[in-house]
C-alpha cells in the first residue's frame, strides 16, 4: 500500500503554525475524504481539519499540545490495496472529487511544501515518553466515571504537561474537569525546595490566543499616542427604546442592548468619520475607511476576542443585532473563523457585562478609537428639572491622538451620548 502524509495546512490569514488540541482518530482506524481528523488551536480559533485523502491511519505525528509550522507532517495514511497508481508516488489529494472541505494548502506542490523554512515554536514529546504521573488521581471507585473534558482549554494545558485528564477528578459538578483541577495537578508535580517550606510557583506558557493577546496589546500601547474621554449618561430612554422595539417586532426580530448600542455608535461614525480610520505611519498618512467594519471585544473561556460586523454601516438595526448575535456566539464556542476576527475599523467594547463602572479600553491596533460602555445602573438624576433615579452609564472614548484632537473625540461622544439619551428620535431620521 502507499504512503501519503497530510502535512498541516494553510488556515489562512497569516497563520503560521497551530497547537494540536486532539485527535479524533488513532493509528489503525480507517479515514474518508473530508473526514475531520484532528482539532487545532491558531493564534484566533480553533479549528477541526478535515483530511483530503482515505485510507488507514499509519501514524500521527503530534502529541495534543505539541505545536506544528504549516507544511509539517500532520498524519501518514495508507492508501487502501489497489489504489495506488502503481508508480510508487503517492495519490493525489482528492480536491478534484467533490471534496467540500479543501483548506488554503491542500494540493500537490509538495516540493513547496518541503522546502520552506520552519520554526517550531514547541517540540515532539520524545518517543516512548510515558506520561507523567499527575496528582488528584482518581480512585478506584471513582475511576468508573470518567471525568468530562468540555474546554479545548483544559484539554490543551493538560496535554502541555503530559497529563492525562482520566486521571484526574473533577472538582465541580457533573464531573466537568475545570482548568483549576488541571492546574491543582500541575502545581503538585513541580519539584519542592529542599527545605519544603513553599510551594513552586505556578508557570503557565504565554502561548495560543494568551500570546495573540499580549502581542497586539503591547503594540498598541507601545505604538499609539492614545488619549481616553468620558461621560456620564442617562440611559433610562436606552432600556424603554428597546422595550419599544421589541415589542413592535416578531419574535425572531428581537434586539438586544448591544445591538441597540452598535447601532447609535455606528451613527455617530457618520458624522464624525475621522475617528473610523488608521495611521499609515510608514507612508506618513491617515487612512479614513468609506465603510464601518465593526469589532465587538467578547469576553470568552479563551481570552478576549474581537470579532467584526463588515460594513456595519449599511445594515439596519435588526439586521445588525442578528450578525451580532451569530459572531459573539461562535467566538464564546471557540468557533469563529479567523477571517471574522480581522479587518474591523472600529471597536465597541461593552465592559459593563463585567460589572465594571468605567475603563480607559486600549485601542484594538491598529484602529484609530475604541467606543467602552459602563454598567447601566440607578443613580439619582436631575430630569427636567427635578431629582429622579434613572438608568445611569459611563461612557469612555479612547482615540489615537495622531488622527484627531480633543474637538472630534469629545464631539464624537457627546452625540452618542445624545443618541443614547434619545433613541427613538435618533434612529427616527437617522
Amino acid at each position: 500500500m502507499t504512503e501519503q502524509v497530510f502535512t498541516l495546512p494553510d488556515l489562512g490569514e497569516g497563520l503560521t503554525e497551530a497547537q494540536i488540541v486532539e485527535w479524533k482518530v488513532k493509528e489503525g482506524d480507517t479515514v474518508s475524504v473530508d473526514q475531520l481528523v484532528v482539532e487545532v488551536e491558531t493564534a484566533k480559533a480553533l479549528v477541526e481539519v478535515p483530511i483530503p485523502f482515505a485510507g488507514r491511519v499509519v501514524a500521527l505525528h503530534g502529541q495534543p499540545g505539541t505545536t506544528l509550522v504549516v507544511g509539517d507532517p500532520l498524519i501518514t495514511v495508507a492508501a487502501p490495496a489497489g489504489e495506488a497508481d502503481g508508480s510508487g508516488a503517492p495519490d493525489t489529494p482528492a480536491t478534484d472529487s467533490g471534496s467540500g472541505a479543501v483548506l488554503i494548502g491542500y494540493g500537490t506542490d509538495g516540493d513547496g511544501a518541503a522546502s520552506r523554512r520552519r520554526r517550531r515554536a514547541g517540540s515532539h514529546p520524545a518517543a516512548g515518553r510515558p506520561p507523567v504521573p499527575a496528582p488528584a488521581l482518581a480512585s478506584a471507585e471513582s475511576s468508573q466515571q470518567a471525568v468530562r473534558v468540555i474546554s479545548p482549554v483544559v484539554r490543551a494545558l493538560a496535554g502541555r504537561h503530559d497529563i492525562d485528564v482520566a486521571s484526574l477528578v473533577s472538582s465541580g459538578p457533573g464531573r466537568v474537569l475545570r482548568r483549576a483541577d488541571v492546574e491543582t495537578a500541575i502545581a503538585a508535580m513541580a519539584p519542592k525546595p529542599a527545605d519544603g517550606t513553599h510551594d513552586a510557583d505556578l508557570r503557565i506558557p504565554l502561548s495560543g490566543i494568551r500570546k495573540t493577546i499580549a502581542d497586539k496589546m503591547t503594540i498598541s500601547h507601545r505604538e499609539i499616542p492614545r488619549a481616553t474621554t468620558w461621560v456620564d449618561v442617562d440611559a433610562t430612554g436606552l432600556i424603554e427604546a428597546r422595550k419599544a422595539i421589541n415589542a413592535a417586532v416578531g419574535a425572531d426580530d428581537k434586539i438586544s442592548l448591544l445591538a441597540l448600542l452598535a447601532r447609535l455608535a455606528v451613527a455617530a461614525l457618520t458624522r464624525y468619520p475621522e475617528l473610523n480610520a488608521t495611521v499609515d505611519a510608514q507612508r506618513g498618512e491617515i487612512i479614513q475607511y468609506a465603510h464601518v467594519n465593526l469589532g465587538i471585544a467578547a469576553q470568552t473561556a479563551r481570552g478576549l476576542m474581537v470579532p467584526v460586523v463588515e460594513r456595519a454601516d449599511t445594515l439596519d438595526t435588526i439586521e445588525l443585532g442578528r450578525q451580532l448575535t451569530e459572531i459573539t456566539a461562535l467566538a464564546r464556542d471557540g468557533k469563529l473563523p479567523p477571517a471574522r476576527m480581522t479587518g474591523g475599523t472600529f471597536t465597541l467594547n461593552n465592559y459593563g457585562v463585567l460589572g465594571s463602572d468605567g475603563a480607559t479600553p486600549l485601542i484594538n491596533h491598529p484602529e484609530a478609537a475604541i467606543l467602552g460602555i459602563g454598567r447601566i445602573i440607578d443613580k439619582p438624576w436631575v430630569f427636567e428639572g427635578q431629582l429622579a433615579i434613572r438608568k445611569v452609564a459611563q461612557l469612555s472614548m479612547t482615540f489615537d491622538h495622531r488622527v484627531c484632537d480633543g474637538g472630534s473625540s469629545g464631539g464624537f461622544l457627546r452625540l452618542f451620548a445624545d443618541y443614547v439619551e434619545k433613541p427613538i428620535v435618533a434612529l427616527g431620521w437617522l
